[in-house]
């Protein structure tokens, strides 16, 4: 088996999967927790860090609680809430 090293971006994908299936299996205090570290990651980690948590991370998980109309604004911390709106309000939705 070939050992596959996962970029900075896969990782926050593969994040953003688990941080969903908690949220899917009703496990809300383990999403909170998953996005409590994103907000640590993304306040204090290095730019390509930020930018995988904004890029990769915020995005995935606040378009699927959109499709399945989940309350973002209950869930996401200060700093990844205000990520969101800085998205939506560039996307023009």
């Amino acid at each position: 088996m070939k050992n596959k090293i996962a970029t900075i971006y896969e990782k926050a994908e593969r994040f953003a999967e688990i941080t969903k299936i908690a949220i899917i299996t009703g496990n809300i205090s383990r999403a909170k927790r998953c996005l409590a570290l994103a907000e640590r990651l993304f306040e204090t980690g290095s730019n390509e860090t930020k930018s995988a948590i904004s890029n990769v991370y915020v995005f995935s998980v606040s378009s699927f609680m959109e499709v399945r109309h989940c309350t973002i604004s209950n869930l996401f911390p200060k700093s990844l809430k205000a990520e969101y709106i800085k998205q939506i309000n560039a996307s023009g939705v």
